[in-house]
């Protein structure tokens, strides 16, 4: 079982404080193991097993519990008095009404709620009206590469001597690994075989979009939703419009409304399987409302689906990056200044970092190329330019750090 420290670390910070903890996230991203980890923290911590209440509404054990008010009843029989009682909901949105449960049960004294969910929604419409305030969402990713060589014991075979650079062939094959696979938790203990894993990885395909997507919003034709899909993930890392969508489906014979594709496109981001990075004027510091890019959940997914097609190392690149961006708690937009586009300007407590993301910048014109967008921008925050070329120690180009991609995604977790 691979620990998810980041995950836990953001629990433990929360652990009896007044507020709901929600870990939403994709399918099979680890959630149920992250409360099952959690849960050994708070034994080992000496809490008593009468003080823990755990329901997963997706196993069939509980599924007379699917109704708000059996829920409520079945949790407040098993409260502990003078106590705290450490709740756990897992999969939630399965519940009717759920909220109104999880209300009742957040008023009480020394009861902590812990819940979670597949879906957007869960921190919407009612619920977010009902909670405005008293809530904190911890949203849950894949495995990153760290933790998938944590995995792995990675210490004691990948690496040379001499960290942290250069690498290493071993740790470069087992990235491409990572990327031709993915970083869904249950693979990385899957034997590396492409038939067992696409089997593996097309089935929690098919769960999200049939159970968090089609179902959810009434759509019919499938072949028309997975032609959105293959859309986004044919155009990872490229702007993206709507009407584009809309027209490219329509020219292969099949008829779908430009309502309908945002419809379709907001529900795929609700379900956790792409995320949208809208543009960012550096200059003028504002959002742009169109134009945005989308990036999937996972790389293993994308290859899956576009089995056949070219690889396309330098956008599954910007990818892992962009989601290792979002797992250390940044905003990430992209950014763009005049004619030039910065791949990403991230934001969190710390301030603002500017990325490039290359696959390589051996070539004099194509590092020239990464570099102009960053030397054009105006201020003196840190601007970083991330590659998979072997450098003996991070490049500097007039304050602009160059680091192997490899070496940020393990040992720079300060960066960004």
């Amino acid at each position: 079982m691979v620990l998810r420290k980041i995950y836990l670390e953001r629990l433990k910070k929360w652990r009896e404080k007044q507020l709901i903890k929600v870990i939403s996230g994709v399918r099979r991203c680890g959630k149920s193991t992250l409360l099952a980890q959690y849960i050994d923290y708070l034994l080992s911590e000496g809490i008593g097993n009468e003080q823990i209440v755990s329901v997963n509404l997706e196993d069939v054990e509980y599924e007379h519990l699917l109704n708000y008010k059996a829920l409520y009843d079945y949790i407040k029989e098993r409260l502990c008095k003078d106590r705290y009682t450490y709740v756990f909901i897992d999969e939630i949105q399965q519940c009717s009404s759920f909220e109104k449960a999880v209300d009742s049960l957040f008023i009480k004294d020394k009861v902590d709620v812990y819940i979670t969910g597949s879906n957007a929604y869960l921190l919407s419409g009612e619920l977010a009206t009902l909670l405005s305030g008293r809530y904190i969402e911890i949203n849950m990713l894949p495995l990153s590469f760290l933790e998938h060589m944590d995995f792995l014991n990675w210490e004691d075979s990948f690496l040379p001597a001499y960290l942290p650079m250069p690498l290493g062939p071993n740790l470069r094959a087992e990235f491409d690994i990572y990327l031709r696979y993915g970083s869904f938790p249950y693979v990385s203990q899957l034997e590396r075989d492409d038939a067992v894993i696409k089997t593996y990885i097309d089935g929690i395909y098919s769960t999200i979009l049939i159970k968090d997507v089609a179902m959810r919003e009434g759509i019919s034709d499938i072949s028309v939703l997975e032609g959105v899909v293959k859309f986004l993930c044919n155009n990872i890392g490229s702007p993206v419009s709507i009407k584009k969508v809309s027209d490219t489906i329509n020219s292969s014979g099949r008829n779908i409304s430009v309502n309908t594709v945002e419809k379709y496109v907001r529900a795929l981001t609700d379900s956790f399987i792409f995320y949208k990075a809208d543009r960012f004027d550096i200059k003028g510091r504002q959002h742009l409302k169109t134009l945005g890019k989308y990036y999937l959940v996972d790389t293993g997914l994308r290859n899956m689906l576009l089995s056949g097609s070219s690889p396309d190392l330098g956008h599954q690149l910007e990818n892992i990056v962009y989601l290792e961006l979002l797992r250390r708690g940044n905003r990430v937009n992209i950014g763009k200044l005049a004619e030039k586009e910065v791949d990403f300007v991230s934001n969190n407590v710390d301030g603002i970092c500017y990325y490039q993301v290359a696959a390589t910048v051996m070539d004099e014109n194509t590092l020239d190329r990464e570099l102009a967008p960053l030397r054009k921008i105006p201020d003196h925050h840190p601007k970083y330019l991330l590659t998979l070329d072997d450098i003996i120690t991070n490049a500097n180009h007039d304050g602009i750090r160059q680091i192997n991609v490899l070496n940020w995604l393990l040992f720079n977790n300060d960066a960004g």
